[in-house]
């Protein structure tokens, strides 16, 4: 029987791996910076790691709070800046900033995050694997759809509910996590972009329920 990475004991020489409340916290920012950031040439490769720029823009105010939430739970400094545009059509963009001197420690957790929680959903599925393991893998999931619906492109049909990404591999980690979630889905290629869908009816309930956030801690 082979030993699951995360359940493996590791020496004394070797870091520890991320406990699964952080590795789900960092996939999930992770996942809301591929859904905020057009894909480069070298993120189009397989496996590419996510790109974790200093600044990022959202044009909703509940994916920037989200994230800012999640970076303030990775212990990730950020400053949050509103500002407004437009003049017929008037417009809010939400602009999260992260101080230099601790990008590259947000960039390694974010990479290191987006690499294991790939490699969670999208990998064969380990034998065998632990009760830990396996809640870990569907939270996993949940945060990753819960990132797209926040901030992908909203595609919502009378039958179907639908995400607009421009990232293949977050694209394919939809797919996968609405499995792992018992929701299946579709994926469809578009131009310029990704269109994964899963049907009305229990499908899309799972998916809402399972992305659901509890009420905020008392401040």
């Amino acid at each position: 029987m082979n030993p699951t990475l995360l359940d493996r004991p590791r020496s004394a020489s070797t870091p520890p791996p991320l406990d699964w409340r952080t590795l789900t916290a960092a996939f999930e920012a992770a996942c809301l910076l591929r859904c905020a950031t057009a894909p480069t040439a070298a993120r189009r490769q397989r496996g590419a790691p996510v790109h974790a720029p200093g600044r990022v823009e959202f044009n909703r105010e509940d994916a920037a709070q989200r994230l800012r939430h999640l970076l303030h739970q990775l212990e990730v400094p950020v400053t949050h800046e509103r500002a407004i545009g437009g003049l017929r059509r008037r417009y809010e963009l939400h602009r999260l900033t992260i101080a230099p001197a601790q990008q590259p420690g947000y960039a390694a957790i974010l990479g290191a995050s987006w690499r294991r929680g790939r490699g969670e959903l999208i990998g064969a599925p380990v034998r065998d694997a632990s009760l830990p393991r396996r809640v870990g893998r569907t939270r996993l999931a949940a945060a990753a759809w819960r990132a797209a619906l926040l901030a992908g492109g909203r595609h919502i049909r009378r039958h179907i509910l639908g995400i607009r990404v421009t990232d293949r591999d977050l694209a394919a980690i939809l797919v996968r996590s609405a499995a792992l979630l018992d929701a299946p889905a579709i994926l469809r290629p578009g131009t310029g972009c990704y269109l994964v869908s899963v049907p009305q009816g229990p499908a899309r309930v799972r998916i809402m329920q399972a992305t659901e956030l509890g009420p905020p801690p008392p401040s």
